[in-house]
């Protein structure tokens, strides 16, 4: 009885809004600016922290900054003729993503503090219940990234830890460093970049890592006052520097899916980069990876090397056997002594907390619906989801440009599904599953030559079957094209 009233109060308590967009990152503060740039007013932006940034506002490591150039990783609608460089460290872009949900008025139609902990298909809306209050919606806009919930190993021993134990995405920035001896597990895109911030200050610094990335040589600059100034005057001149940069980006497509035999000569500059900053033979080797360059995430860094082959550092590259109260013991029998251990072991990419959160028709989840892996038309909408649209959805990933590119591009064909339902009286849309299928097929076979697929290594790009469920095989311009109009004749409607 006391379950059945509090859902009758639950009912009755429901704010009810035409959309609701989940999370206030790229995409939903985007999703929300043009929302409103196109008169729909009647939307809330629920976001479960304290303030606007998802991935930019969470990651505060030491180090962190943006992989993409700035003048590309940005809205186009939004250019900042005041990046300092030319990749963006972190608090400029999460000053940015405030100062762009301030500019166009956003703020006041975000919910902060309102976690989602269920969204329900209820057969003509969206009941969404969060930690604070429960909401109503005739669309669902899901801008939950692949980015935002770490990814913890499974370690044998770990309760038993004495010693200070964090994620890189969850920086514990009260804990001083200085004379410590720290582990860190994982060599991905954020530990290249925290590893040489805390080297200098660490007594020791066991680095484990499973397998060893592919790293380029950063062409990172100062932006000038100058360039600034030319910027600020002449818009015009930002906007031909993004074309620039976005032209010779989409260059890298050739070797990444076309023909991934171009990548043996990019390699050779990654080779080149690894023999000038480490001379130990021994260390080198640890450090060359066995597959071709690209099949995972390539990473770009001027100081990685020589900071893991400081003194103070020990790369371990045996495997983890279990973990005791004062330390981490190997495969080989080795304990090493530690007292703090790091986390850059990356996120929940192909396993979605989403998955769990939302259930459409028949009350079915992401999760049973994505029993064999993660897929959606234009890896935006999903059948059996009425009104409900993804941003950062499967295979809209990217191994070469700006994912705020591929945003807008969904941006872009949600809103224009919304105007149909407007001008078509439309209360439903549902995208058929043959043509999700027929989607999804193509870009499988698209991904069979590439060098995720082919390049010999196992990345965070590829689901627990080996299925790269995560990257556009392609180049973004293509996936412009293809979100360019929303054809309601691909869509179940009422």
């Amino acid at each position: 009885m006391a379950a059945v009233q509090d859902e009758a109060q639950s009912q009755r308590d429901a704010v009810h809004h035409r959309i609701v967009v989940v999370g206030t990152g790229f995409a939903g503060i985007g999703m929300a600016v043009r929302l409103k740039q196109a008169g729909y007013h009647d939307f809330v932006v629920l976001e479960r922290a304290q303030d606007v940034g998802g991935t930019w506002r969470d990651n505060t490591y030491p180090g962190c900054r943006c992989d993409v150039p700035s003048h590309l990783y940005s809205f186009s609608f939004a250019p900042n003729p005041d990046w300092s460089s030319t990749f963006s460290p972190q608090p400029e872009i999460e000053a940015y993503l405030r100062k762009v949900t301030d500019g166009f008025r956003v703020r006041p139609h975000v919910r902060f503090g309102h976690s989602v902990e269920s969204a329900h298909w209820e057969g003509d809306q969206w009941r969404i219940h969060t930690s604070q209050d429960d909401f109503t919606a005739d669309l669902l806009l899901s801008g939950m990234g692949p980015l935002a919930e770490p990814s913890y190993p499974k370690l044998q021993g770990i309760e038993s830890f004495e010693g200070d134990v964090f994620h890189s995405a969850q920086w514990n920035h009260g804990l001083d460093l200085s004379g410590r001896k720290v582990a860190v597990i994982g060599t991905g895109a954020s530990a290249i970049q925290f590893v040489p911030a805390i080297q200098p200050e660490v007594e020791e610094l066991h680095l484990f890592q499973r397998t060893p990335p592919w790293v380029m040589p950063r062409p990172d600059r100062r932006i000038s006052k100058v360039e600034k100034a030319v910027y600020r005057r002449f818009p015009l001149a930002q906007k031909a520097v993004r074309a620039g940069i976005y032209w010779g980006r989409e260059s890298l497509v050739l070797g990444f899916a076309k023909l991934p035999a171009i990548m043996k000569q990019a390699q050779k500059i990654a080779e080149k980069h690894l023999a000038q900053q480490v001379r130990n033979p021994e260390l080198r080797t640890k450090l060359t990876p066995d597959f071709t360059l690209g099949c995972k995430r390539v990473l770009i860094s001027d100081d990685y090397y020589p900071a893991i082959a400081q003194p103070n550092v020990e790369v371990v590259t045996d495997a983890i056997l279990e973990v005791t109260p004062t330390g981490i013991v190997t495969e080989d029998g080795v304990k090493h002594e530690v007292d703090t251990i790091i986390y850059g072991t990356g996120f929940r990419v192909t396993d979605l907390p989403v998955m769990d959160l939302v259930h459409g028709r028949d009350g079915k989840s992401l999760r049973e619906a994505w029993a064999d892996g993660m897929e959606a038309h234009l890896g935006t909408a999903v059948a059996g989801f009425p009104n409900f649209f993804l941003l950062i959805g499967p295979n809209t990933g990217l191994g070469h440009s700006s994912m705020v590119f591929m945003i807008e591009s969904q941006i872009a064909y949600i809103l224009d599904a919304i105007k149909t339902m407007d001008a078509d009286g439309l209360a439903e849309v549902e995208v058929r599953p043959e043509v999700q299928r027929a989607f999804v097929d193509g870009v499988r076979t698209s991904m069979r030559n590439t060098i995720w697929t082919r390049g010999g290594c196992t990345s965070w790009y590829l689901d627990s079957e080996g299925r790269n469920t995560t990257l556009w095989p392609s180049f973004t311009f293509r996936f412009r094209q293809l979100t360019r109009r929303f054809d309601s004749t691909q869509y179940l409607t009422r």
